[in-house]
C-alpha cells in the first residue's frame, strides 16, 4: 500500500523547455535555502525546488519517513507531467532521492547526492528540537531576542540563523512554521535509512558530492548500494558545502549534469 502523498509547494526557475532538475533540501531547511543555487543551475535546466512535507510552505503530516517522502516526489512529478527528471538532494533530501531511485529507477535521468550516504546515522536531533521547543515565543520582541536566547545551546551563529528561518511573525506573535512535535517523533526516521535488502542501483548516472571536512559519507556504504557511482570531494568544506563553496559546488554539479 502506498503512503498518503502530500502536495509539495515549489518554486521553479529557468526555461520549461530545458531538461528538468528537482532539488530536495535537508532536515529543517526549505526551498528558500536553495534559491540562489537554483537560479544559477537554471541557465541550462528547468529547476524545481520543492518544500518537502512538514517543511517550508508544504502541508504538515505526522508521518515523515523516506518511503512517504519518495511518494511525495512521485506525486509531484506526476503533477508536473515529468516522466523522468534529474535529482539533486542534500542530506535528508539526498536520502529521499536515493530511496526514490532504488524503487523507481526508470524515473531518473541523473542524480546528485550531497554529503549523505544510504545508511543510518548515530547522532540524535533530540536536544536540538527540545531547545527550539523551549524557546519562549511569547516573550520575544524580535528575532535578535530569539537568536540571543538560543546562543548558549547553539553557539554557531550561521546555524542559528538557518534554524530561525523557520520562525514566523504573525499578528505580532512569533510561532514556528514547522511542527516541532512531528519533527521530534520523526527524527529517528530521518537519521535512519530503509533496509535496502540487497537492492542496488547499477546505473552510472549518480554522483556523490561530499565536503572534504565532513565525515557523513562512507565510500563503502555508497558502493554497496550504488556500485557505479562517482564520488567527488570539495576540499575545505563541511556538510553545508553548497553554502561554504557555492562556486565550486555549481561547477561540479553543472559539469556532471551537462556531461553526455
Amino acid at each position: 500500500m502506498n503512503p498518503t502523498t502530500v502536495p509539495l509547494v515549489f518554486e521553479s526557475f529557468g526555461d520549461p523547455a530545458n531538461p528538468p532538475l528537482i532539488i530536495l533540501h535537508g532536515f529543517f531547511a526549505s526551498s528558500r535555502n536553495w534559491r540562489q543555487i537554483a537560479q544559477q543551475l537554471a541557465q541550462q535546466h528547468h529547476v524545481y525546488v520543492v518544500d518537502q512535507r512538514n517543511h517550508g510552505r508544504s502541508p504538515h503530516d505526522p508521518v515523515m519517513d523516506y518511503p512517504s517522502m519518495a511518494w511525495d516526489l512521485a506525486g509531484f512529478m506526476a503533477d508536473q507531467g515529468l516522466d523522468k527528471s534529474a535529482l539533486l538532494g542534500h542530506s535528508m533530501g539526498g536520502k529521499v532521492a536515493m530511496w526514490f531511485a532504488l524503487n523507481q529507477p526508470e524515473r531518473i535521468n541523473k542524480m546528485i547526492i550531497v554529503d549523505i550516504a544510504p545508511v543510518a546515522y548515530q547522532h540524535s536531533f533530540n536536544d536540538l528540537i527540545n531547545t527550539l521547543k523551549n524557546l519562549p515565543l511569547a516573550e520575544l520582541n524580535n528575532r535578535k531576542d530569539a537568536d540571543s536566547w538560543l546562543e548558549a545551546a547553539i553557539p554557531e551563529a550561521s546555524f542559528r540563523q538557518f534554524l530561525l528561518q523557520n520562525l514566523v511573525l504573525e499578528q505580532g506573535t512569533f510561532s514556528w512554521r514547522i511542527n516541532l512535535d512531528f519533527f521530534y517523533r520523526s527524527a529517528p526516521h530521518i537519521i535512519d535509512f530503509p533496509d535496502t535488502n540487497g537492492m542496488n542501483y547499477q546505473h552510472e548516472d549518480v554522483l556523490f558530492v561530499v565536503g572534504g571536512n565532513s565525515n557523513y559519507t562512507d565510500p563503502n556504504a555508497v558502493y554497496g548500494v550504488f556500485p557505479n557511482a562517482g564520488i567527488k570531494a570539495i576540499e575545505n568544506a563541511g556538510h553545508w558545502l553548497h553554502v561554504e563553496k557555492p562556486g565550486e559546488f555549481i561547477d561540479v554539479v553543472n559539469s556532471f549534469l551537462l556531461k553526455n
